[in-house]
Formats: structure tokens, C-alpha cells, sequence
């Protein structure tokens, strides 16, 4: 019996951890042989990579046009490998930008499309659910909310869960952590979590430092900086050799976050993990001047932290573009540490958006929606 045949792509980061457990599981179902756009993990989970995701990642609009050579090369080969291909089925994983223009060519040719972490279409650029509605076969949605959105615009949808609520657990005690990276355990931990692409990294830790310089007046406060997956702990020293002292962990976000009693988070899927493993936190973003200008126009939604999207009010504080500035996550930070009451009072909320994120098995609901449809 021939094995099926599915095309895959995932351009960014977060997207391709997802995929790469997603990819296993279908595996493991289906026998079935799987190529496409990823990283290191897909390629760890037997996808064949056609490309990088690396040669297509990028954030912002100036990046984009700085990259669209790389970009147009690798949906081409995607594109033309598909058709030479005929894949029994294709599957997205979020980069909306990138998959929603080969979902074009794919449907074109014949195959069918499933959309995993659908895109946030909610969020800006409403009309794309028309474009959705066209050309995927089936979305499935990680966020609660989302579910009702497209059932309202006709788009066939299940609403699978988070798969994060699977993964996110650390390893160490707070206790063992301190220890293991000779932080006091008398003392406050503030964790730092910048973000994983050069951009957010080059936007975002120069104002947390700066932030962590008005908190170091405190004796009592202590920070430790999480390097996401991939980023060089030598080019973070760099960054925060002249500021207040600052550990960098590699490997242990799970165990940083767990360990802190408050985090300032980068926007995106941090923000999700850090909700999961109930830490107060500060949410940040800021993007260049020419993003930020064109996103104003476009972005429709009240909130702009994922965690208070999900609970449908402001959870957490975020403090985005201009107003995300030293003074004001110093004050917010030091609000929530100087407060036991103000902890515990995000710790319950956050606790309610981790029941609305689903129960555990969101990835094996999606194999099994996607092996049904082979």
C-alpha cells in the first residue's frame, strides 16, 4: 500500500516546534512522507526539508522587503515540488503571509489544505477569511475564540486546544535553580524574556535592561535572562555587559519562568508559556517605526498580549511601542513584586486562560482529524 504523501510548511519559530511534534504523530499514524518548509525539529521528526525556515523568517515590513528574494525562491520551490509531487494533502502551520499565497498554488493544483494555528485573521486584515473559506479544506485553531470566528464565516473548523499545555513544565525547583545558577534564594527573581528573532531581540532588551537598571536600585531583586532556542548566549553577553548584572540561562526558559516571581516577556508565544506556568508578567513589544505605522491601520483587536485575547479583558499589563519604556515596566514590575495580594490575584486569572487553552492532546486531536481526511 503506498505511504500518503503531505506537503508541510512552517516558516517561523514557534510554527515549527508545533509541526515538528504535529509531523511525529501523523508519522506514527500514517506511515506517511512528509516535506516542506521547517527547521531543525521537523528535520529531527523525519520531514524532508526542501528549505529552511530560517531563509523566510522575518518580522516587520522592512525586513520583508529586505528578504523577498529569499522568500519568492523558497515558495517556488515549494510551489513547483508540490505540483512534480501531487501530495495527498498540505499542511500550514501559521505564517499566514507565506502559506496563505501558496495555499493559492496548491489549491490551483488540486490539493487539498489544512490549516494548523490558523491564521489570526480576527486580529487584522479581516478579509483573508473570505480567501480561507476558498481554499482550506479544514482549519484547526489552537485558541478558544477562534473556533466561533470562523464557524461564523462559513470556514470548516475544530478547535484542537493549545499544544503547549502538553510541553510546558519545568524541570528544576525554584531552589534547584537558584542554585544551580548562583542566584540568592532570599532574593526577588525578575525573569527576561526578549524574544527569539534578531529583530525583537535588537527592539526589546535594551529597553528591559534599561528597566532592570531602575529596578537594581532594589537590593532585594535579582534577573536572569532566558535565551530562546538558537540564540547565541555570547551575542546576549554582549548586550548586557554594561548594565546591572544579569544571568543568562540557555535551555531552561520552563525553570527560569518557573523560578521568577515576575517576568517581562516579548509579545507571542512567551507570553502563552509563561501564563501556562502561572508567572505574573509585564508583556512588551515594540517593532520598527514603518511597522508600527502601517500595523496602527490595520490591527482591529482591543488587546494586543495573546493571554488577556484569551481571557477577554486585560490580565497582564502590556506596554507596547512608545509606551513601552523603561520607566513604565520598571513601575509595572515593581508594582507586581512589591505586592503579594497583586501576584496572587494574576496567578488566578492566568490559571483561567490555561483552562481556556484546553486539556492536554491537542496534538494527537489534530493527527487525528488530518489522518482521517487522507
Amino acid at each position: 500500500m503506498k505511504k500518503p504523501l503531505i506537503l508541510i510548511s512552517a516558516g517561523e519559530p514557534s510554527g515549527e516546534m508545533y509541526a515538528a511534534r504535529l509531523a511525529a504523530a501523523l508519522r506514527a499514524r500514517t506511515g506517511a512522507h512528509l516535506f516542506g518548509l521547517g527547521g531543525p525539529r521537523m528535520r529531527e521528526a523525519g520531514v524532508e526539508l526542501l528549505a529552511d525556515s530560517s531563509q523566510v523568517a522575518v518580522v516587520g515590513i522592512s525586513e520583508v522587503v529586505r528578504r523577498l528574494p529569499s522568500v519568492w525562491k523558497v515558495y517556488r520551490q515549494l510551489a513547483d515540488e508540490a505540483e512534480r509531487r501531487k501530495p495527498d494533502l498540505a499542511i500550514l502551520v501559521d505564517f499566514p503571509d507565506f502559506n496563505l499565497r501558496l495555499a493559492r498554488r496548491l489549491h490551483k493544483q488540486g490539493v487539498r489544505i489544512v490549516y494548523f494555528i490558523s491564521p489570526q485573521v480576527w486580529a487584522w486584515r479581516p478579509k483573508r477569511v473570505q480567501l480561507i473559506r476558498r481554499l482550506v479544506a479544514r482549519v484547526l485553531c489552537i485558541f478558544p475564540f477562534e473556533e466561533d470566528f470562523y464557524r461564523k464565516a462559513e470556514v470548516p473548523v475544530n478547535f484542537v486546544g493549545h499544544p503547549l499545555v502538553d510541553s510546558v513544565k519545568p524541570t528544576l525547583s525554584r531552589e534547584q535553580f537558584a542554585s544551580k545558577h548562583g542566584l540568592d534564594t532570599g532574593k526577588r527573581i525578575v525573569a527576561l524574556l526578549p524574544g527569539s528573532r534578531p529583530s525583537e531581540i535588537a527592539h526589546n532588551l535594551p529597553v528591559m535592561l534599561e528597566a532592570c537598571r531602575f529596578l537594581a536600585s532594589d537590593t532585594e531583586y535579582q534577573f536572569v535572562l532566558a535565551a530562546a532556542p538558537g540564540v547565541a548566549k555570547e551575542s546576549l553577553s554582549a548586550m548586557v555587559r554594561n548594565g546591572p548584572p544579569v544571568h543568562i540561562v540557555e535551555g531552561a526558559t520552563y525553570d527560569a519562568l518557573a523560578a521568577a516571581d515576575c517576568a517581562i516577556v516579548s509579545s507571542g508565544t512567551a507570553t502563552v508559556e509563561a501564563a501556562l506556568l502561572g508567572v505574573p508578567m509585564v508583556v512588551v513589544y515594540r517593532v520598527s517605526a514603518t511597522t508600527a505605522f502601517i500595523a496602527r491601520r490595520l490591527v482591529r483587536t482591543p488587546h494586543f498580549a495573546m493571554v488577556n485575547l484569551i481571557a477577554g479583558r486585560r490580565v497582564v499589563p502590556e506596554l507596547i511601542q512608545e509606551a513601552f519604556t523603561p520607566e513604565a515596566v520598571a513601575a509595572e514590575a515593581r508594582r507586581l513584586l512589591g505586592s503579594a495580594e497583586e501576584r496572587e490575584t494574576m496567578r488566578r486569572e492566568l490559571a483561567e486562560v490555561k483552562r481556556r487553552l484546553g486539556p492536554g492532546g491537542a496534538i494527537e486531536r489534530a493527527a487525528g482529524i488530518i489522518a482521517g481526511m487522507l
